[in-house]
């Protein structure tokens, strides 16, 4: 794995290091500038200095490299500096070095001149009828800016280490409240999800604290919610379970053929009933908040209604009980809405299977799919003209295994609470209505 403090180290290295180059070229730039601009004075000022016997041709001064005199003193202050001088005929009056080779006729003026040993800058001025020509290799001036340059950054690379370590030492602490909480996470078990101690975080650290945080806490929902799903189910499959127990006791003590029958039907019927329980039980655990819904699609929720109604049909004619859909135009005949189709045929189901249960014979059960005037929603409406449910009673009907007190007996109490999930899951709201009589159970889905 990379390391973010090595990492930080390297680029803040690099940076600095590219930073320096980047400053010394920018130093020795100026550096050469000041040194053209120096020496050219330099120049000017030997040129004015030159004895003023070198205007008189007739009589000109005797140099001599040898003699110590003043004027081979100030010639030959600079070993790098050629002095040529000619009379106005262009006669060789004085030559200090007899290279490199310079052009035999100056330029007045400043000038730059490539020779075999190197280029040269070259000033030339006259003198009464002398000309005298200064020159001097630019290999000098260069060195000199190189010099300056590096005394410049010379303490720079000298603190670069030192730089380097405190740049470490930063990092390093400014991290450490990162390694601080992998530690604290690191040492505890799966069943410590109480929140992270909140210390006083860097805010580039804080962020990742408070979002671990929001996973313990949704990791400790989830496992509430999990664990008291897991003590309803088993509470609410141990009375089915103990009854079969006791009607497969009584199939073996059964005297006679017509006994065993009738014992041999209750334990079907409570075989049913216990499928029964155990389809709602998995379809509320697939609709659980924590588990992974399958994608929505565009569904015909009036065709869908259709289905259910029709297949629900038979059921309904047992009980006596009068089950239809509302009629439509031939312009609203589809109603679409987002969500799965499995989920939303199992909410009709039970709303329509609640309904057949806790109405008497001769009622009637109609089911409305009705798209809302501003085309934003539509409402599936399931409204029975049976006893209703008292306005007490309407909060807690959606509570896992609560039944009513006046509920009839073969119900587990999931119907509502398995619609309730379903609505949730894609962004319904159920409320429960009096239908004078009766009960209107309205759903209401946002439209696609």
């Amino acid at each position: 794995m990379r390391s973010i403090q090595r990492t930080l180290l390297w680029w803040l290295a690099a940076g600095l290091a590219a930073g320096i180059a980047v400053a010394t070229g920018l130093i020795y730039a100026q550096a050469r500038q000041e040194a053209n601009a120096l020496f050219d004075y330099q120049m000017k000022q030997v040129a004015a200095a030159l004895p003023s016997q070198f205007s008189n041709p007739v009589a000109p001064p005797p140099f001599d490299a040898g003699s110590g005199g003043a004027n081979a003193d100030l010639l030959h202050a600079d070993e790098d500096v050629v002095i040529h001088i000619w009379d106005g005929s262009g006669r060789s009056l004085y030559l200090s070095h007899a290279h490199p080779v310079l052009p035999p006729r100056a330029e007045l003026g400043f000038s730059d001149v490539r020779t075999d040993s190197g280029e040269w800058r070259i000033y030339s001025v006259q003198l009464g009828p002398a000309v005298v020509q200064i020159a001097q290799p630019l290999s000098a001036r260069r060195t000199l800016a190189a010099h300056m340059a590096l005394r410049t950054v010379a303490p720079l690379l000298l603190l670069l280490p030192l730089l380097g370590w405190l740049v470490w030492m930063a990092v390093g602490r400014g991290l450490r409240p990162l390694r601080e909480i992998a530690a604290e996470v690191q040492a505890r078990d799966a069943s410590t999800l109480a929140p992270l101690a909140l210390r006083q975080m860097p805010d580039e650290i804080a962020p990742l604290s408070h979002a671990l945080n929001q996973l313990l806490s949704r990791l400790a929902q989830a496992i509430d919610t999990q664990r008291a799903f897991v003590a309803d189910a088993a509470h609410a499959l141990r009375t089915p379970l103990a009854a079969l127990q006791l009607q497969a006791q009584l199939v073996e003590r059964a005297g006679n053929p017509e006994a065993r029958q009738e014992a041999v039907g209750q334990l079907r019927r409570g075989l049913e009933r216990l499928t029964h329980l155990v389809a709602q039980l998995l379809t509320l655990a697939r609709q659980e908040p924590g588990a992974a819904p399958p994608p929505h699609e565009p569904v015909d929720l009036r065709a869908l209604a259709a289905e259910v109604v029709a297949e629900m049909a038979q059921a309904a004619i047992d009980r006596d009980i009068d089950l239809g859909l509302e009629a439509t135009a031939a312009g609203e005949a589809t109603v679409t809405i987002r969500g799965d189709a499995d989920a939303l045929r199992i909410l009709l189901t039970n709303l329509i299977d609640n309904a057949l249960c806790y109405i008497p014979a001769g009622s009637r059960v109609d089911v409305h799919v009705i798209p809302q005037a501003d085309g934003k929603a539509v409402a599936l409406e399931v409204t029975d003209n049976g006893p209703g449910i008292p306005a007490t009673e309407r909060a807690r009907v959606f509570d896992r295994f609560y039944r009513a007190p006046e509920a009839p007996t073969g119900g587990s109490g999931l119907g509502l609470a398995i619609v309730a999930e379903i609505a949730q899951s894609h962004g319904a709201h159920v409320s429960l209505e009096d239908a004078a009589p009766g009960l209107r159970v309205r759903t209401v889905f946002p439209a696609a």
